[in-house]
């Protein structure tokens, strides 16, 4: 006879054995319709949502999971079926009173949390879902759910319910997405993919919608099976879009793509204007002529690490141009920062206007509200900066054009540029460029914050050849003088015409050391026997003594303190105003020769009018005195009738090649108040 104590432990051994029994047997036979109840009841704790299941329920036992050691790997693991769900919306919601229904879904269950109050779903099949995700203007959204408080006198130790998902699986199904914020509205359609050839993808996606007003479509492909916790999985996507004029093509892997931990994409972009990925990315560009570029796009987005985006080693087409470069996006506070370099070998510079404001409308922003076009009897550009979106991030962006091409009338040859935006200030320190065999550099800042545009310009000009500056007027290729000179202005307002108009600073200007066309210069004097000559027997070039000007600004009115052009053979004095303001020129141009001349009806030129339709004039009282005194003597001796046409000037040559007064005066670099 055995003893009493192994006698015991058979006997428990055996009910424990036929408790199990038992229990398989009873859960195999047992009706898990009955079972609804309490399992919409636990969804409802731990989502706040209602969960109707209309079909039945179906119920299967295996050993649990793989990743499970020990005796956790011994317990089995209910699999449960169910058809017809429908799971409840928020009650805010306009989009209907089920935020999803699914023709079935499948849950592979994890039974040991329950002892915590956690359902953890290790595997949940989607098929046919279709689902409605909806956020409001205000940021409400109904994929949040507000658990509701719990009665603890209900549920013991009052902790809610958890619910937890590690993998889901998609099947053929649609989405809706509704989003007021954005202003976006589309549906997306799903449909499993059966070809075993697909490779990772297991689910093609159609999308048909609206952005803003704008058309929104596109199709891919995307993996089936969806980790949410696995952070080292990548979710294969592929996809193709069109938002609007821009178009997007992606190709690669996502990590954790519920909330966007990383990124790994081939991205291929395109568009009418860079200015449009604003409203699409938040990312601040200027406007620019219809684009293409391709590159890598990489996403580190992780928690605990510095989020960015990085467009790396792009490269395209801007218009006619070529563009490539670098560029990462920061997200961090209080604003994100975009920085890199861009690089262009070979850049039209027609493909830089829309940059500067001088683009055609087609360039403007399909998101942006119709400006009104330039008045016709306005030169200076009268649209508005958009200031709206610079507050949105801050730049730290070099660009660099090697060579520029452009029209024979603006022979700019490179660009180098740092753009810095920093809490809506703009600036462009510096702003260079290769002009007329010698450079054009620029210090520029526009201060947005107060809501009108501080502007402050610094203008250098340094060393260019006229011959190359106007290499189409005939009249002056024998020039060899340099330019050079500085501006200094600094004004208000929100578009270039009112920072100008209003603009206070000084203007310099110098040409010294080269020859002129003795043609120009008999025309400008009115000698019109020696303009007869030159065109008879060919022109000749004069020495330039100096040609110096300084404009005193005040409140977008230019006034000249010193303005003359001085050369072996004559003097030419301008005085008078131009304003800023009204775009309206009163400047008058005195002659003087240093030498005989014949024929001379010398007499001040009057220029008048607006910038976009000047006029030159004789002075007429002058003129009109010389021909009454010439037909007076003519009556007399015709011989004598030539001496009022005859312009003679004795006096000292020194005081009229003096030119060392100008210069300096015309030298160093101008100033103005800087803009409040």
């Amino acid at each position: 006879m055995r003893p009493r104590w192994q006698r015991v432990t058979l006997a428990v051994m055996l009910t424990l054995v036929l408790l199990v029994a038992t229990f398989f047997v009873v859960a195999a036979t047992f009706d898990w319709n009955r079972a609804r109840p309490w399992i919409e009841q636990r969804v409802s704790e731990a989502t706040g949502r209602s969960l109707k299941i209309n079909g039945d329920l179906q119920l299967q036992w295996t050993r649990g999971g793989k990743d499970q050691g020990g005796w956790r790997s011994w317990v089995p693991w209910p699999h449960l079926k169910a058809h017809n769900l429908q799971f409840g919306n928020a009650q805010w919601s306009e989009s209907g009173k089920n935020m999803a229904e699914l023709s079935s879904l499948s849950i592979s269950l994890n039974p040991l949390p329950l002892m915590r109050r956690t359902i953890l779903i290790t595997e949940l099949e989607l098929d046919g879902p279709q689902v409605v995700l909806e956020r409001q203007a205000d940021g409400r959204n109904n994929w949040t759910f507000d658990t509701p408080p719990k009665d603890a006198s209900k549920t013991g130790s009052g902790k809610p319910w958890g619910f937890e998902v590690e993998r889901l699986i998609l099947k053929k199904g649609g989405l809706r997405y509704d989003d007021d914020k954005l202003r976006m509205d589309f549906n997306l359609a799903l449909d499993t993919i059966d070809d075993a050839g697909a490779g990772p993808y297991g689910v093609r996606w159609k999308l048909d919608g609206t952005y803003r007003q704008a058309k929104l479509e596109g199709e891919g492909q995307a993996g089936q099976v969806l980790d949410l916790t696995d952070r080292d999985t990548p979710f294969p996507i592929q996809a193709k879009v069109r938002a609007g004029r821009t178009r997007a093509q992606v190709e690669g892997t996502l990590l954790r793509p519920t909330s966007l931990a990383g990124m790994d994409l081939k991205l291929q972009l395109s568009g009418q204007s860079m200015a449009d990925l604003y409203e699409l990315t938040g990312v601040t560009l200027p406007k620019t002529a219809p684009y293409t570029t391709q590159g890598r796009l990489v996403g580190r987005l992780a928690d605990g690490n510095q989020k960015s985006w990085t467009y790396r080693d792009f490269t395209g087409k801007m218009g006619s141009s070529d563009i490539a470069g670098t560029l990462e996006y920061l997200m961090r506070e209080p604003r994100p920062l975009l920085r890199g370099k861009v690089r262009s070998k070979l850049l039209r510079f027609d493909d830089l206007g829309p940059l500067i404001g001088a683009g055609p409308s087609s360039t403007q922003s399909e998101f942006e509200e119709k400006k009104e076009k330039q008045p016709g009897n306005r030169v200076l550009p009268v649209a508005d900066f958009d200031t709206d979106s610079w507050g949105a991030m801050d730049a730290d962006v070099v660009v660099d054009g090697d060579r520029i091409v452009r029209d024979e009338d603006l022979p700019i040859n490179s660009l180098h540029a740092k753009l810095n935006l920093d809490n809506k200030v703009l600036s462009l320190k510096p702003l260079n460029f290769g002009v007329a065999g010698g450079t054009l550099g620029s210090d520029i800042q526009l201060d947005a914050r107060s809501g009108t545009i501080a502007a402050d310009t610094r203008m250098r000009i340094r060393a260019l050849q006229l011959s190359k500056l106007f290499p189409k007027l005939e009249d002056t290729k024998g020039s060899l003088g340099q330019l050079n000179g500085s501006i200094a202005l600094s004004g208000k307002g929100n578009d270039i015409a009112t920072m100008l108009g209003g603009a206070d600073g000084e203007v310099k200007a110098l040409v010294s050391k080269g020859t002129l066309s003795k043609f120009v210069l008999e025309a400008m004097g009115l000698n019109i026997g020696s303009v007869v000559m030159t065109r008879l027997f060919g022109d000749e070039q004069i020495q330039l003594n100096c040609l110096a000007a300084r404009f005193d600004v005040k409140d977008g009115l230019m006034r000249t303190d010193a303005f003359v052009l001085d050369t072996s053979e004559s003097r030419v004095e301008i005085k008078g105003t131009v304003s800023l303001k009204t775009e309206e020129m009163n400047l008058d141009m005195v002659p003087t020769n240093k030498k005989l001349r014949l024929l001379s009806l010398r007499a001040p030129l009057h220029v008048r009018g607006n910038f976009a339709d000047p006029a030159v004039s004789i002075d007429a009282p002058t003129v009109a005195l010389k021909l009454g005194a010439a037909a007076a003597l003519a009556a007399a001796a015709p011989i004598a009738a030539l001496v009022p046409l005859t312009s003679l000037n004795l006096g000292d040559d020194e005081e009229f090649t003096g030119c060392r007064d100008l210069l300096r005066a015309a030298a160093g670099s101008a100033q103005a108040p800087k803009a409040r």
